[in-house]
């Protein structure tokens, strides 16, 4: 799970030809991880205890998507390491995947008694809380995030998303506005900052807007969208 879990709203078109290419890389990656397994699990069976290949063997089962194995895994590292920042994170993703969210949150919380700053995790955290209905307490960890993080894009767009579902409108505009100041040339937050500004009405912003994105340098065909919904 990294910060990307939290990026939302950006449409990609791909030709068939284009589909059919990432469809054979997908089948390519996973006979590599496969490969990979295979290799791990010998050499486990071969040495001594190591966190290293329970690491890497956990890593490959949840590129497989194997999330039961990968969670045993990440126990495994646990006992022999409690404090283990990467086995805690990993094994509160891959129970986030099958819905497990105590799971994923007591081992998230965890994690933050121990490293504090530790920022996927902390977002992390209000992502779950948020599946568990917890929008408060889900701000609140943002909120954190945000002053541990001040340079971060992806915050301030983690933020804004959740302020969308509270329903704190003008709040999440100005969230959108920072991950563009801090990101100016990623128009995943050009189109969401849009996006709520066509829902509140808004039209001669939300152009004002795109006109800023075309002059920091995105492709004005990239918005081109956008700029029709701005008509309507």
């Amino acid at each position: 799970m990294d910060s990307r879990l939290y990026r939302t709203g950006l449409v990609l078109l791909v030709t068939i030809l284009g589909a059919s290419t990432i469809q054979a890389q997908q089948v390519s990656d996973s006979q590599r991880w496969r490969d990979s397994l295979t290799v791990l699990n010998r050499q486990i069976a071969e040495s001594q205890w190591s966190t290293d290949l329970h690491l890497r063997k956990a890593t490959a089962n949840l590129e497989l998507k194997q999330w039961e194995y990968a969670i045993d895994e990440y126990a495994l590292v646990l006992q022999h390491e409690p404090r283990n920042p990467a086995a805690l994170f990993y094994r509160a993703y891959a129970n986030t995947h099958l819905r497990r969210f105590d799971l994923a949150r007591n081992d998230l919380n965890d994690l933050l008694i121990m490293f504090p700053s530790h920022f996927e995790g902390r977002l992390s955290l209000a992502v779950v809380l948020q599946q568990q209905g917890h929008h408060q307490d889900a701000l609140d960890q943002l909120n954190q995030a945000i002053e541990q993080h001040a340079d971060s894009a992806v915050a301030y767009a983690a933020r804004a998303n959740l302020e969308r579902v509270m329903k704190q409108d003008e709040s999440a505009l100005y969230d959108w506005q920072r991950a563009e100041e801090l990101s100016p040339r990623d128009p995943i937050y050009v189109v969401s900052h849009v996006d709520l500004l066509l829902v509140l009405e808004r039209r001669e912003e939300a152009r004002r807007v795109l006109d800023a994105a075309v002059r920091r340098g995105i492709p004005r065909g990239m918005l081109q969208e956008w700029y029709q919904k701005t008509k309507r």
